[in-house]
């Protein structure tokens, strides 16, 4: 059976009333029979029917033996971190998302847990960096916001040589395209608010892991730390990963056209998106993923913050906000906004240029969007015009 098929019915019907939607069990307890004798459900902190319908469908999406959902990426992130303790070190992507960099250095290093951050499109830089205390090499790949491919097979092999775990951000990636399990990663996470719910509506996160006792781990730390994703959430990210298959192969194919587009136009210095041949990490990425995915990150050659702001002020398509994976088109500017909370130096280390600007691709029509950011490129060249004029 192939996997859009499999996805589609994993999905149980209701064995009360036989709908084929899965029901939404918006109560926070239920009946038991006995002091501890229930139906496999007592409060909805620790187990909801609709939370584990969903957790049941992230497990199979992602090929792994358990999936845990949280009430957002970020809550995902922290139940990994949780299973680390003092004097244990992370190697993390350098160009990590801002969020994550946040809770590594000012919660967890409070903790006396260090991280080292590596370029790891490089595996040699892993296997440079990886020490005794390494517990953890934490990936994106592709990376938020400058789509940096890390060779997952290449680096779960040094992890594995070490006695680390190896996680992966699948979030860009989505299961559909990209399989970190099968590669050798032992987690992955997702901002489940991004491609698998899809629809801008949802906030929440999750994990899923190959190792049962892993998995029975983390569900601990869900259990005990108590951030879930409710059960109208966990509906809405059922209804959005029905339909990820196809909103994701539209997505790549515009991204394509639009980064292709971005290439060739004269007013723009560079581009980062995996699909392009020019891409450093291009083989890599055709190797590991079935699509490249809708972000795409671009600078002017007029590298100025300020050329970038008018850019994103001019669009008409792509909206001015933080997040991505949706089915209409959102741009942002990375330094001020998802990457705003990471010091400028790292930034620039990381290849965040104050003038990056990161797309991500809808469901519009390509050209449209095409059309939209040359007039939105035009429109912030002449605004540098007229700067430099009254300078």
């Amino acid at each position: 059976m192939r996997t859009e098929t499999r996805l589609l019915h994993a999905l149980p019907h209701d064995p009360l009333t036989g709908a084929v939607s899965v029901p939404i069990y918006q109560t926070s307890t239920f009946e038991q029979e006995g002091p501890g004798i229930n139906k496999g459900f007592d409060y909805s902190r620790t187990n909801n029917p609709t939370r584990q319908a969903f957790e049941q469908l992230l497990a199979e999406l992602e090929g792994g033996t358990r999936g845990i959902a949280f009430s957002s990426g970020l809550a995902a992130v922290d139940a990994v971190l949780k299973l680390l303790s003092a004097g244990d070190e992370i190697i993390a992507v350098d160009d990590i998302y801002g969020g994550t960099y946040r809770a590594l250095h000012t919660i967890y290093n409070w903790l006396g847990i260090t991280v080292k951050h590596v370029d790891t499109s490089d595996p040699g830089n892993v296997l440079e960096a990886i020490t005794p205390k390494t517990k953890l090499v934490w990936l994106e790949t592709p990376t938020n916001p400058t789509l940096k491919v890390s060779d997952i097979r290449a680096i779960a092999s040094i992890s594995k040589a070490s006695g680390a775990l190896l996680l992966v951000d699948n979030t860009f990636g989505s299961p559909v395209a990209q399989q970190p399990l099968k590669l050798g990663a032992d987690i992955v996470l997702h901002s489940i608010t991004k491609y698998i719910a899809g629809h801008s509506d949802v906030i929440g996160g999750g994990i899923v892991v190959r190792d049962q006792e892993l998995g029975e781990r983390i569900k601990y730390i869900q259990n005990a730390t108590g951030a879930v994703l409710g059960p109208q959430d966990s509906w809405l990210a059922i209804r959005g990963a029905q339909t990820l298959h196809l909103r994701y192969e539209r997505i790549s194919r515009s991204a394509q056209q639009v980064a292709e587009f971005l290439q060739q136009h004269p007013a723009v210095a560079g581009v980062n998106y995996p699909g392009l041949r020019t891409h450093p990490n291009h083989l890599v990425a055709r190797s590991q993923s079935a699509a490249f995915g809708g972000v795409i990150s671009f600078w002017l050659k007029d590298d100025r913050e300020g050329a970038a702001v008018q850019l994103v002020k001019h669009t008409r398509l792509f909206t001015l906000a933080e997040s991505l994976g949706g089915v209409k088109s959102l741009l942002c500017v990375p330094a001020r906004m998802t990457h705003a909370s990471v010091p400028r130096e790292a930034r620039i280390a990381a290849g965040i240029h104050d003038s990056l600007v990161r797309i991500s691709i809808g469901l519009e029509h390509p050209d449209d969007l095409v059309e939209d950011l040359a007039g939105a490129i035009s429109a912030a060249e002449n605004c540098s015009v007229e700067q430099t004029l009254h300078a």
